[in-house]
């Protein structure tokens, strides 16, 4: 017990140090839990192997795809079905048979080349999901047929779980004279309460059907009756408990069957996926499936052989770099063959040409089967750690590759601009189409340009006029009327594209254009202010403050001091950003600038002197 809590204490500390720096640098938590292990394991040799928190952090990949499971709506797989099949599943395919032959060409069992195949074929959900997120990339294209890639690859690992075991050798399933399952003496001491054991193959794919039968029922009819009774309780803790109960009680049943708890999970997450209690199973499982699937990821850390690594670098980073070149022949060929091009077949190439996550749990999965050998893990462990390490130096290589390609997100040719209006409204999605359809319908005239050419085919089928195109480009501008316009509006999704459409139309027209501009934060705020904007508008400020008057109208306060409240909170608070903007420092982050720290905390009492005495005169009135 004392060891296991010193190593377990060791594990958590590690994360909390390395996790944080990878981040900072960029290299997504998934490299950070990695090197923590790495860090206390073969580096420092501060932890052993140990086989029960092994099994422990493994159930953070349960919670993971019971959580996928929860994700994907029946309905929203059948919207996707081309994406998926098509797209995803042509990846999959070709990805697996390049590897598959590639293995054997090494020398390996075609079984073990199969098992590579499917291992090496996936990509990290984890690292790419977070680097479009955080470069605004998600939505383009290119993005977009990433995202859908990545959710084929999430859910072809639950077939993945059930077929790697068949690829094992006789030793872990054989069937005796009488049809019934027979196991080793080994495999048997971990299936003493199996439900199958000793049953006809017919028994036991009754059985199966029956378990997987009575979780889509219980899924449908228990579930929402038990969060009911237990609501009664009003006690949060219990929420949280039936939640743990559901993923564990149905990844035990799994083992009961012989089935992967994983498939047994993720199936339950589907069945879930429509239940008014879905959002409360996320944010109960949530923290568990974080914290264990970190756990997870520092033993594969820890457990790398650098031994393996320094007896042959040269070859085991050539294995790495020719599995990201094969994933990229092949992605690169689909990207053009489903109509991405330039940048978007570019991101969509680089994006996913490393290993993933996932291939960390195929291969632990697939050692207990028997399918690989432990040497053969090893050296696929450093393959899928060593191209993991290398993906943000491709992202880096697109980014100079885009600026080289004129940083254009066009996938065609833009519209022909053919008309001019006193407004230009830059980015037409849910914040500058209520822009556009407030001034058009108060009878003004507007040029709108957006450069996702669904929104504005969505535009034109409700009758409004827009533009297809990168509202950055000059040409484009000039074309929609910017030398003689009024008014500006940029509300793009970028904030670096926002501030360069900024400055080159401020540069352009001096003090005769008026720009209004959107703000994803408090320090855009600040970068548009040097750029030239006039007016500013923070997401979600307006919304923000309109609910704060909701909230002091129903504690105690009439409608008109409420609104007196809101208009010197709003007065105080544009006042406020203008005063911090002078002692902002791009290059030192808000947090460790002491002189913007200070005024903040005089701006925040004048800010409460300001509303009390707005209180006080309203009350006297």
């Amino acid at each position: 017990m004392e060891t296991f809590l010193s190593q377990a204490s060791i594990y958590l500390l590690a994360a909390l140090i390395a996790v944080p720096i990878a981040s900072r640098l960029g290299l997504g938590s998934v490299l950070g839990y990695l090197a923590a292990g790495i860090l206390i394991g073969p580096v420092f040799g501060l932890v052993t192997a140990s086989s029960d928190l092994q099994h422990f952090a493994e159930f953070g990949v349960v919670m993971m795809l019971f959580l996928i499971g929860l994700e994907l709506e029946p309905r929203t797989l059948w919207d996707m079905r081309h994406k998926l099949l098509g797209l995803g599943g042509l990846q999959i395919v070709l990805t697996m048979a390049a590897v598959t032959a590639a293995s054997m060409m090494l020398g390996l069992a075609w079984e073990t080349a199969i098992a590579v195949g499917m291992i090496l074929a996936l990509s990290s959900t984890a690292i790419v999901l977070q680097t479009l997120t955080e470069k605004g990339l998600i939505q383009t294209a290119g993005g977009r047929s990433t995202f859908s890639v990545l959710l084929t690859q999430d859910i072809a690992v639950i077939p993945m779980l059930v077929l790697l075991p068949l690829l094992a050798g006789p030793t872990v399933l054989s069937f005796g004279p009488d049809g019934s399952i027979t196991r080793d003496l080994e495999d048997a001491a971990h299936h003493s309460m199996s439900l199958v054991e000793g049953l006809p193959g017919w028994g036991v794919a009754l059985v199966t059907l029956g378990v997987i039968g009575a979780i889509i029922l219980g899924g449908v009819y228990l579930v929402g009756p038990l969060f009911r009774f237990i609501h009664s309780a009003h006690l949060r803790e219990m929420y949280t408990a039936l939640a743990l109960l559901i993923v564990i009680g149905i990844a035990f049943l799994m083992i009961l069957v012989g089935i992967s708890p994983a498939l047994g999970t993720f199936l339950a997450g589907v069945v879930l996926a429509n239940s008014e209690f879905r959002h409360e199973l996320e944010s109960d499982i949530q923290p568990f499936k974080g914290l264990l699937l970190g756990l997870f990821f520092i033993t594969v850390g820890a457990g790398i052989s650098f031994e393996t690594l320094f007896a042959d670098p040269l070859t085991l980073t050539a294995l790495a770099l020719g599995l990201m070149f094969l994933k990229g022949i092949i992605l690169f060929i689909l990207g053009k063959a489903f109509g991405l091009k330039d940048r978007d077949e570019w991101l969509f190439t680089l994006g996913l040409a490393q290993a993933g996550e996932f291939g960390f749990v195929l291969i632990s999965f697939s050692l207990t089967q028997g399918v690989l050998t432990p040497a053969l893990s090893e050296i696929l462990l450093l393959v899928i750690a060593l191209s993991m390490l290398l993906t943000p130096l491709f992202f880096i290589f697109f980014e100079l590759l885009t600026r080289s390609m004129g940083d254009t997100e066009e996938t065609q040719p833009h519209d022909e601009i053919d008309d001019t209006a006193p407004v230009i409204i830059a980015g037409v999605g849910r914040f500058g189409q209520i822009v556009n359809r407030m001034v058009q319908s108060t009878g003004f005239k507007t040029v709108v340009m957006d450069h996702n050419m669904q929104t504005i085919q969505l535009m034109r089928r409700f009758g409004f006029k827009g533009f297809f195109g990168d509202p950055t480009r000059p040409e484009l501008l000039h074309a929609a009327g910017l030398d003689t316009a009024k008014v500006l509006v940029v509300a793009l999704d970028s904030p670096q594209s926002t501030n360069r459409l900024v400055a080159y139309a401020r540069k352009t027209r001096g003090d005769d254009l008026h720009i209004i501009a959107r703000a994803r934060n408090r320090t855009h705020v600040y970068e548009l202010y040097q750029a030239g904007a006039d007016d500013i508008v923070r997401e979600m400020f307006d919304s923000s403050i309109r609910a704060g008057r909701y909230v002091l109208e129903n504690i105690g306060l009439t409608e008109y001091e409420a609104a007196e409240a809101q208009k010197t909170f709003f007065h105080h608070d544009r006042m406020t950003v203008r005063e911090l903007a002078k002692v902002w420092d791009p290059n030192i982050a808000p947090e460790d600038n002491q002189a913007y720290i200070e005024r903040a905390k005089e701006l925040e009492k004048d800010l409460e002197t300001a509303l009390l005495s707005a209180l006080h005169s309203t009350s006297a009135k």
